[in-house]
């Protein structure tokens, strides 16, 4: 995972959300089907890509797609 966009494939290929560009700095709750247990399954779906562990404190303090992006790949 090189980019913020290939992060949102991998969102949208693992969790079936249709989200785009544009609402990777939106709030979660904005995000059309977004729910609590959509985390777990992308922290899952982090680690097995990236092949490291990810904070699960630093997702839960997100608030954006685009923060978790960061959290995931340590930025």
């Amino acid at each position: 995972m090189n980019s913020i966009d290939d992060f949102l494939g991998l969102v949208r290929d693992q969790l079936g959300l249709q989200v785009t560009g544009d609402d990777a700095s939106r709030g979660l709750d904005e995000i059309p089907g977004w729910d609590s247990v959509h985390l777990l399954w992308l922290l899952t779906a982090l680690e097995r890509e990236t092949g490291h562990p990810v904070s699960m404190p630093e997702l839960l303090e997100a608030s954006s797609l685009e923060q978790i992006y960061l959290a995931a790949v340590g930025g």
